[in-house]
């Protein structure tokens, strides 16, 4: 190399370190991996003109927020690069254990640690930044981090707080791995309803991120107790589906055949998807275990079945031409039966999801589960069973001895289906003398089942020996029952009459079913036995009967009986009823009854209870037929809907609608109207229909501008003008209106408008909030599942529309009324077995009326033990209602100040009690709280400020009192102003005595020295106008 090449290259190299020392530079040499405390940093820096660098430590939490920490700062000269050490003084709660001192934080998800070189002023929005370098550091995890040294005296109250629980038994949070979807029982009916679960994502980073990796290659179990008690009707039934967000059955979905198989399908990658049928059938009325586990391409299906000590296992294995995709936090997983096709008839146990992983069960490790084994059922069916076989026996001898006494009625004798005999036994039955009696083996009864072999016969020999059907005879027996009930004074006839019950319950008489029931789990002249009656309200609740249902969502929605509380299963049985309400509500039978709330403590309400021969039902008639409009309205709608103790008479209800019709009533033409259009007990006449509700809508009644828009919808099919007509009254605030508003926009109908479900919600929430039933089952429906990206899933306040919306069906109505007509006889046991029935399905009015008619216990028809078990039980429940009655308050409060069957005086809940009977506005509860204060209770400050009372915290007991006697003097309750007057007085009286006490005292004094010497004077005077006289 010559001596020019070498100059080129020295000159090359020098240009080149001008340059670089011409830029500004900043290096971190030995950042750290993970956030640790007082770590020594090196930093490598240089600049060209004056600057400043720059260590920040950046954060962002799992709430999505990021947090920006400056460390430290220095001044950079221009010259050559310089190394600086610095001593990296991360914050506490990032490196050290939460201890009282260290707060704790929240989840940290990642730490930057940011240097940087630059030009002007502190804050980074000014700050020219012509350098930087970054670091990503690890945050620890909480139980890795050390526990810092403090150097300071740590103050009393710091070193208490380390000795809580909170710090000393400091967990990772619970997540679910294993998913328990259900964990009792429930009654499928084989409809359109079932239980719908989601799953949340994990709470652990960790988790979560392993769940969302494995979502494309299934690795999971789901285990399913089933017991099916008839076949598919339709081509198949759900037994357990997932749904996705666009409504698609997805992984894993798992169907019963018409002829019991199994129907298995899965979803893999770009929306393939495989199903198959099981190798085996599930086997009817017997409890059998369904697991499905997934693991890649594979799929595995296994079936063990319980039968007394027998085992019957079932595995099948199905590889799949695709891998098993699996999202289990998209869309909802139903149990049973939902909105695309009916469920399984029969009973689902506890269905296990084990998320992530397979069962640790083998099939010879399964048990039944304690659940199972605590309710029975298969024990129930093989008692009916027997009992149903000698019944049978019975019907068939009673109705060849009913044919040899009747030869007349038929040649040909008929038995039941299943009996057999032979041509001999015919010949010897027919050649027998008729007069001559004779006892057979199968006429010997069992004494408990005399009552319906009894009722066997007489069924038999009324039918001239024609075939008697079993639920006749269960029919005859629960009346027979009824009537037994409603002679007894007292409760002691129960269980004598229980046995009825449950043999009518067991040859499928439902109301039997849910009436024993409701002894069972009220104890109600039983010993009460909450598996039996959970037992005995399932089978009922399995046939659709809808007080069974209404029980069985109660008991779930509040977690009675030791059960779970469960708001997905409890929506399940609402729904059911919800939904047969609405049909029932158009569909007026005898056995409905409009739901009145009756509180018997209102002597005004109970009072207005009337009849065809009372006097104010024949006030009413007479009042009509002068013309009074308001009174053909009253008359017509106890008539129609059988209001106010008058029995429903939809004929002559109708002919009231036409007189205030003809009269030109707007709400008579709106009801005669209605009643035209429908055809409903008169011969159908749209025209005339029309015509009314024109008439009415004309002057002003909005429910008519709603009924035409819906004759507009369904007979012109003219949307434009129903929508026009739906909107002005929705304006008007008509429920009716904003629903079918609802419905136009879901269905896409709307013109104009593609569908739109979030105005849909809208408008169902609208017409919910306004009282219509319909709309509150359809808001519930979308509460219960959600709607991706527009609604989220809100289950708590789903089950409490239902629930409303089910409380109004006519069969309640129709035990309501039972119940109250019996109380208005006085027939005080027959009231308390049917307001019973009401309470036991969380009906607050009778779970009030129960309470009360204990707490009276006229005439000792109760055992005082009872009643006062009943009392407490029943007001408890009462209070825990949507809007209770405030006399359950005060009785509460009571029964607690007293210490109520030997439970310990409670100075404070009863506190609560009358507070919340003072908030709502009753005299009482003010009343009493003075009570209490005047007895030097000190309500406490939480209770003031909830009283708007806060200020009287400090105050003198005189102005507390004079405030609290106040309020209840001011209310609105005329009653109560005389004696809240006298109570305030008294305050005032005593406050005074105890002011001037000191003055009163030396009054009293001087005037009792001064008494003699006055009587004196007196008498000096009188003597001296005497003698002056």
């Amino acid at each position: 190399m010559d001596s020019h090449t070498v100059y080129k290259y020295i000159c090359q190299f020098c240009l080149s370190m001008q340059i670089v020392r011409g830029l500004d530079e900043v290096t971190l040499l030995n950042p750290p991996e993970e956030a640790v405390p007082d770590h020594l940093l090196e930093v490598f820096y240089s600049c060209d003109e004056p600057a400043t660098v720059q260590l920040d430590f950046v954060v962002s939490f799992e709430t999505g927020t990021i947090s920006t920490l400056l460390l430290t700062r220095w001044r950079c000269d221009p010259g050559d690069p310089e190394i600086k050490t610095v001593e990296l003084n991360l914050p506490d709660w990032l490196v050290y254990q939460a201890d009282g001192i260290v707060p704790d934080s929240l989840w940290v998800l990642s730490c930057i640690l940011r240097v940087s070189v630059g030009n002007g002023g502190s804050d980074d929005t000014e700050r020219s930044v012509t350098a930087q370098d970054v670091a990503t550091l690890q945050p620890k995890p909480f139980f890795s981090r050390p526990a810092k040294q403090h150097q300071l005296c740590i103050a009393w109250s710091s070193q208490m707080l380390q000795l809580t629980q909170q710090f000393l038994k400091k967990q990772c949070p619970l997540e679910q791995e294993t998913v328990h979807l259900l964990s009792s029982i429930y009654a499928s009916t084989g409809e359109s309803f079932g239980i719908t679960k989601t799953l949340e994502p994990y709470r652990s980073e960790a988790l979560e991120y392993l769940r969302v990796k494995a979502s494309s290659f299934a690795w999971c179990t789901v285990s399913i107790w089933i017991f099916v008690t008839s076949h598919c009707q339709e081509t198949s039934c759900g037994v357990f589906h997932h749904i996705d967000s666009h409504d698609n059955y997805v992984t894993p979905t798992l169907f019963l055949t018409d002829s019991g198989q199994l129907h298995v399908q899965m979803t893999g990658e770009s929306e393939e998807s495989s199903a198959f049928l099981s190798s085996f059938k599930v086997p009817l009325r017997q409890w059998c275990q369904l697991s499905v586990m997934l693991h890649g391409t594979t799929v595995t299906v296994s079936m063990v079945c319980m039968e007394e000590e027998q085992r019957i296992v079932k595995v099948m294995e199905k590889t799949l031409r695709h891998t098993v995709v699996l999202d289990d936090t998209e869309g909802y997983f139903v149990i049973g039966g939902g909105q695309y096709i009916r469920g399984v008839e029969g009973y689902f146990g506890p269905v296990v999801y084990y998320r992530d992983r397979i069962s640790p069960y083998t099939t010879s490790e399964i048990v039944l589960p304690e659940v199972i084994r605590n309710v029975n059922l298969t024990g129930w069916l093989h008692t009916c069973q027997e009992f149903r076989l000698d019944m049978n026996v019975k019907i068939s001898g009673y109705s060849l001895k009913a044919k040899l006494e009747n030869p007349e009625s038929g040649s040909r004798l008929i038995y039941p289906l299943g009996t057999c005999l032979d041509a001999f036994h015919e010949w010897t039955v027919k050649k027998r003398p008729p007069s001559f009696a004779q006892s057979e083996l199968w006429e010997a009864a069992d004494p408990h089942r005399r009552h319906a072999a009894k009722l066997a016969k007489l069924l038999a020999f009324k039918h001239g020996g024609r075939a008697v059907s079993l639920p006749a005879v269960g029919r005859a027996l629960y009346s027979l029952s009824l009537n037994k009930l409603g002679r007894a004074s007292s409760t002691g006839v129960v269980s004598r009459i229980l046995p009825l019950l449950l043999q009518a319950g067991c040859l499928t008489d439902n109301q039997a079913l849910h009436m024993s029931s409701v002894l069972y789990s009220a104890g109600l002249g039983v010993q009460k036995q909450p598996y039996k009656a959970w037992l005995l309200a399932l089978l009922a609740a399995q046939k659709d009967d809808r007080l069974a249902l209404l029980q069985l969502g109660h008991l779930h929605h509040q977690g009675l009986h030791g059960l779970p509380t469960d708001a997905d299963l409890a929506y399940a049985y609402y729904a059911n009823i919800a939904k047969q309400t609405t049909v029932d509500r158009h569909n007026l039978t005898p056995q409905q009854t409009f739901v009145e709330d009756v509180y018997l403590n209102n002597e005004e309400t109970v009072n207005l209870q009337t009849n065809k021969d009372h006097y104010i039902f024949q006030w009413l008639k007479l009042q009509a037929r002068s013309g009074a409009a308001e009174a053909e309205q009253a008359i017509a709608r106890m008539l129609f809907w059988g209001q106010q103790g008058v029995a429903s008479n939809i004929q002559e209800a109708v002919r009231h609608y036409k007189r205030g019709a003809v009269r030109e009533d707007s709400v008579s033409m709106y009801d005669y109207g209605i009643v035209l259009l429908q055809g409903h007990v008169v011969e159908k006449d749209v025209t005339k229909a029309v015509m009314f509700l024109r008439r009415a809508m004309n002057q002003g009644y909005v429910p008519a501008i709603n009924a035409l828009a819906w004759y507009y919808e369904q007979y012109e099919q003219d949307y434009e003008e129903a929508v026009q007509l739906w909107e002005q009254a929705d304006l008007l605030e008509s429920p009716d209106a904003a629903f079918n508003l609802g419905v136009m926009y879901s269905q896409g109908l709307y013109p104009g408008k593609a569908a739109n479900q979030r105005k849909a919600y809208k408008y169902y929430l609208k017409s919910a909030e306004r009282g219509h039933i319909k709309g509150a089952i359809h808001l519930a429906d979308i509460w219960t599942t959600g709607i991706p990206g527009l609604v989220n899933r809100r289950p708590s306040e789903a089950v409490l529309w239902v629930k409303w919306a089910a409380e109004h069906n006519g069969y309640l109505g129709s035990i309501l009324r039972k119940a109250l007509d019996s109380y208005l006889r006085n027939d005080l046991f027959t009231s308390l077995l049917y307001y019973v029935m009401a309470a036991e399905s969380g009906y607050e009015a009778a779970q009030f009326n129960v309470a009360y008619l204990c707490e009276q216990n006229t005439g000792d028809f109760l055992d005082p033990a009872y009643a006062s078990h009943c009392m407490w039980r029943y007001y408890n429940l009462t209070i825990q209602s949507q809007n209770p009655d405030t006399y359950a308050f005060i009785r509460m409060g009571d029964l607690l100040y007293e210490g109520h069957g030997g439970r310990q005086k409670d100075l404070f809940s009863a506190a609560q009690m009358y507070t919340q009977a003072a908030l709502r506005n009753n005299p009482q509860g003010w009343y009493n709280l003075g009570l209490l204060a005047e007895e030097g209770y000190r309500l406490p400050l939480s209770t003031l400020i909830e009283l708007g009372l806060s200020e009287l915290y400090l105050a003198d007991n005189t102005f507390f009192l004079s405030a609290l006697y106040k309020r209840c003097r001011d209310s609105e309750d005329a009653d109560s102003y005389l004696p809240c007057s006298f109570a305030l007085f008294n305050v005032y009286l005593q406050s005074f005595q105890k002011d001037y006490s000191v003055a009163i005292k030396f009054y009293t004094a001087v005037a009792v020295v001064a008494a003699p010497t006055t009587f004196l004077i007196l008498g000096a005077l009188r003597m001296r106008v005497l003698s002056l006289n």
